[in-house]
């Protein structure tokens, strides 16, 4: 396999050192002639553990050349990677210029070639990204270009280590052909393989990073504010993450209704109340009941939007498998709509076969003072409903969804926009 690398910064130049290691004939390409002129030699052009030896030997055993002419590259090789800068413009957008004049550069040399060639973008871009380059790429190439996504996850400092093993590696394909190339390519490293969609591959790498800074973020605000409370914030946070079973897992991290009941918005608010009174700003914490209040403002519009009526709410306690009522979003959700002019009726059977007292009952009582007239049967309910809304999860009702009318829109909340019935029958999925 013969590949070229556009783009001699950190992934690129990387990227030429490990593929040749792994035996990988590559050929480095860079519009700055001194960055070609140090890999051409051997040098690494940035700061790599360990780059400056994978790099000098690829040029010893002849595997590694460089140029500065994307028709030389192209001619000589099979696959293209493009690992080109996407900087960020004043107003915080991204700045695609490199991606597109480098994909341009590398269509014109493919139809000039008159051979199919595969081109794989690694630069950090926004969904939809690499679709429209894959465009650009067929009308100028003649289409005779393959187009794949391929995002890296390199940390500076053990780039290397991370090339040869990472969590998994992310692979979008627009033909068979790109797959089995970039298969052989990264046959030798040990990981799992994902094949997403080119929206899915671009948003995993952005989703991936935010929520590292949002990790970040979340330890420093619980430094600060532990400190001011003669707390050694260090000595937490190593007991929080040995919590593999909710702390650091897959729980909780997956797009869905909104949080609530007795624990969760009563300890945020105390915590951020908390910080107020000790003059300690944690921006974070304190965004997360407005961001929680944001998400069922979300659901109440996608209801709206079907401009329906008669609306039948499936849950109402603030998580299935339970009881409580207690600051449920369903409540709210179920307030709103009402408030709105809808005729609601609610499936809980948890909530219907219990009995409400205590602090259950107080708060229904405060919210929605008329629950025993909305609560139905399925029977009545699916006589009702010229919508249904899920804010408890599709899986426990599927005998139920099985039985709703083909024409009544079903809007998924509790796995958030996740389809709940074949394509073809009516259920909202698109914000």
């Amino acid at each position: 396999m013969n590949v070229s690398v556009f783009g001699l910064g950190y992934v690129g130049a990387v990227t030429i050192g490990c593929l040749s290691r792994n035996g990988v004939r590559v050929v480095g390409v860079d519009v700055n002639p001194q960055k070609a002129a140090l890999i051409a030699s051997g040098k690494s052009p940035i700061h790599e553990n360990g780059l400056d030896e994978l790099l000098r030997a690829g040029v010893d055993s002849g595997l590694i050349t460089a140029t500065s002419s994307a028709a030389v590259a192209v001619a000589s090789t099979e696959v293209s990677f493009v690992s080109v800068g996407t900087p960020s413009r004043e107003d915080g957008g991204l700045d695609l210029t490199y991606v597109e004049r480098v994909c341009e550069e590398i269509a014109d040399a493919v139809k000039a070639k008159g051979r199919e060639h595969v081109v794989v973008l690694r630069s950090t871009v926004i969904p939809g990204t690499t679709a429209r380059m894959q465009r650009v790429l067929d009308e100028r190439s003649g289409g005779l270009v393959a187009m794949a996504y391929n995002p890296e996850f390199l940390r500076e400092g053990q780039a290397i280590r991370d090339f040869d093993a990472p969590p998994f590696t992310v692979l979008a394909v627009a033909t068979p052909a790109a797959e089995e190339a970039l298969r052989t390519i990264y046959g030798g490293v040990k990981a799992p393989v994902m094949m997403l969609r080119f929206e899915e591959a671009e948003m995993v790498k952005y989703v991936s990073n935010a929520w590292h800074a949002t990790k970040v973020v979340f330890g420093n605000e619980v430094g600060r504010l532990a400190s001011v409370l003669g707390v050694e914030g260090q000595r937490v946070m190593d007991v929080v993450v040995q919590d593999t079973k909710l702390n650091i897992s897959p729980a909780y991290l997956r797009p869905g209704f909104p949080y609530g009941g007795s624990c969760l918005p009563k300890d945020v608010r105390a915590l951020t109340a908390t910080a107020r009174e000790h003059g300690v700003r944690v921006p974070l914490l304190s965004s997360l009941m407005q961001s929680n209040e944001a998400h069922i403002a979300h659901g109440v519009r996608l209801v709206l939007d079907h401009h329906v009526r008669r609306v039948g709410l499936v849950g109402l306690a603030f998580k299935a498998g339970t009881d409580d009522l207690r600051e449920s979003p369903s409540i709210e959700l179920a307030e709103r709509l009402i408030g709105k002019g809808c005729h609601l009726r609610i499936l809980d059977d948890a909530v219907r076969n219990a009995w409400l007292n205590g602090a259950n009952k107080k708060f229904v009582d405060e919210h929605l003072p008329h629950l025993s007239e909305l609560l139905t049967d399925v029977d009545s309910f699916l006589v009702h409903s010229e919508l249904i809304v899920l804010a408890h999860s599709a899986s426990r009702y599927r005998d139920l969804i099985a039985r709703v009318r083909p024409d009544v829109p079903i809007v998924n909340l509790a796995d958030f926009l996740v389809p709940v019935r074949p394509e073809g029958a009516a259920h909202a999925h698109a914000a």
